[in-house]
């Protein structure tokens, strides 16, 4: 323990920190219950913990421990990362470090950046957490920076620029460290900026690579945009990819095409709406796969992606599985990019299927239509998808992925050919909605969202638990059989695994756009997420289920009453 004189001449103990974490501690990240050391829980992203202390039969004694307030009142959707007693947390404006037991602060550094950020970037004021690595901690800024600092002290070791607004770039994203390489994406599509995903070396803040996500003339892929890729663009890198130690490889999602009116780019636009199998020491691309070809709908394929071993075939096999934004639920042999099962998991009419032979969508009628001249149409899923960023879990004991997915169709009608070339598309000029003619969003009868329980390769729903508004927080399963997590309207819940029945909940103090963790400290299981949701006028005609829900970010902690 260590001793503090706090201002008031109090003194207090806090935990020691630890000096360092090992690419080895990472690459155990799944079996070290007491820490989260990782984006996602460990490398495979299954957010799974095999903890049982809080089950279905005691979860209802889960009380707050303590509350953190952020001091902010933008979207708070960071992933907490805890390690040797210390919780580590990310705002858009600050880190912060946390004593696990109390809830209060060891250090906070604050972020500057320049004001006008907020008015130019896209598309959000927020950030998704951190990484740990050999005693620093790692993270992005909005106006597109890598920081390391200092986990004992906070202290910034280095700060390097990525991008810059200007290009129509943003950082939100948590990194991925991988053998000392820090490996970050950007945001930025509806902007017209041309994606990528670079790594850093850990200690010098030295970039070590950049994989372009869309190619320039002459570059392999060039041959699926117009004009040999001369103006290609989009394919964000936005949310964290997983890895595979044994095949050494890093698995990283790709954002739509720009624009988001598909009149005027025939062709798949590679490597955009894709996953990307590459290696973490030098960004070669090993293998890919493309979900949603010639993507007229922002079917930005970023979700996570989810590393685990299942029967498929009547044989064991290295699999990845994601629920993508597009409504199908895709299972690749990670070792090659096999397709091995692609299947509706949402109301999905934007394809018919996945022509297995091929791997490539079957276009419904109606897409057709505005692939090829303007047209108004009634499609599903909306704009903000079957699912969106917020992360989905999975059970290797039940087999089965839970995962938050929307009910809300779209009303598109492109905008003619001849005024969509007298928009500003150049990198920095918006290129999203002011694209497409008519994007009204409409829900079917309620629920508009579910939780889900679903079998990975046949895409069909165990159970499924319905909600007034989608959620759009992550969820952790536990070995407890539970399903934690958080609405719109600021409940953390806690769900049966195995039937779908809501068990328990907290109302927090704003909506819950955030990831629950858990972990074990002193014998004691905690769970953690953050609360805070920017409910803006867009965001309220949307939905009018949110439109009371109080802003304001915190991060909340509970543990079980003694019974």
């Amino acid at each position: 323990m260590k001793r503090i004189l706090i201002a008031s001449g109090l003194t207090i103990l806090l935990p020691a920190l630890a000096f360092a974490q090992s690419a080895a501690d990472l690459k155990n990240a799944a079996n070290t219950p007491d820490k989260v050391l990782t984006y996602g829980m460990s490398y495979s992203q299954q957010r799974f913990s095999t903890l049982t202390q809080i089950n279905r039969g005691t979860v209802k004694r889960l009380v707050p421990a303590w509350a953190y307030s952020l001091d902010d009142s933008n979207k708070e959707e960071s992933q907490a990362l805890v390690m040797d007693g210390v919780i580590y947390i990310t705002a858009h404006d600050k880190t912060a470090a946390i004593n696990v037991e109390t809830g209060r602060e060891i250090w906070k550094t604050m972020i500057s950046y320049p004001p006008e950020t907020a008015m130019t970037v896209c598309c959000g004021i927020e950030n998704r957490g951190g990484a740990l690595y050999n005693g620093k901690f790692f993270r992005t800024i909005l106006d597109g920076r890598v920081q390391a600092l200092d986990i004992k002290t906070g202290k910034e070791i280095w700060n390097v620029r990525s991008s810059t607004t200007a290009e129509g770039y943003a950082m939100t994203g948590a990194p991925l460290v991988v053998n000392g390489v820090v490996i970050v994406g950007v945001a930025g599509a509806e902007f017209s900026s041309r994606g990528y995903i670079e790594g850093y070396d850990a200690e010098t803040g030295n970039r070590l690579w950049r994989l372009y996500t869309v190619p320039r003339p002459g570059e392999r892929g060039a041959e699926t945009w117009p004009n040999q890729a001369a103006n290609a663009a989009g394919g964000s890198t936005w949310t964290t990819g997983s890895y595979d130690p044994d095949l050494d490889l890093v698995y990283w999602g790709t954002g739509n095409p720009s624009p988001h009116n598909a009149l005027d780019r025939k062709g798949d636009n590679l490597y955009t709406d894709s996953i990307l199998a590459i290696r973490p020491k030098t960004g070669q691309m090993v293998w890919h796969y493309q979900t949603s070809p010639n993507d007229p709908f922002d079917y930005d394929n970023v979700q996570s992606v989810i590393l685990a071993e299942i029967n498929s075939g009547g044989s064991q096999r290295k699999v990845l599985m994601q629920a993508a934004r597009n409504g199908f639920l895709y299972v690749l042999d990670r070792t090659n990019g096999e397709l091995l099962a692609a299947n509706k998991y949402a109301k999905a009419t934007w394809a018919e299927r996945v022509d297995m032979a091929t791997g490539r969508p079957v276009w419904s009628e109606e897409t057709k239509k505005i692939l090829d001249h303007v047209e108004k149409i009634q499609n599903w899923p909306y704009i903000g998808g079957a699912t969106n960023w917020y992360p989905p879990s999975y059970s290797p004991l039940t087999g089965l992925m839970y995962v938050n997915s929307a009910n809300i169709g779209v009303e598109y009608e492109p905008l003619p050919l001849e005024e969509l070339r007298k928009l500003n598309l150049a990198a920095g000029g918006r290129s999203g909605g002011n694209t497409i003619k008519t994007t009204n969003i409409f829900p079917d009868p309620e629920p508009r969202g579910y939780l889900k329980a679903i079998n990975p390769t046949t895409g069909e729903a165990k159970w499924q638990t319905g909600f007034k508004s989608p959620n759009w927080a992550g969820t952790l399963v536990t070995a407890g059989g539970l399903v934690f997590t958080g609405t719109r309207t600021g409940e953390l819940i806690a769900v049966d695994a195995d039937t779908g029945e809501i068990l328990w909940r907290f109302q927090t103090s704003s909506g819950i756009v955030g990831q629950p963790v858990t972990w074990q400290q002193n014998g004691t299981q905690y769970v953690t997420v953050t609360s805070g949701d920017r409910n803006n006028d867009n965001a309220r005609r949307q939905d009018p289920n949110i439109a009371n829900v109080p802003m304001g970010g915190s991060l909340w902690t509970f543990k079980l009453l003694p019974q």
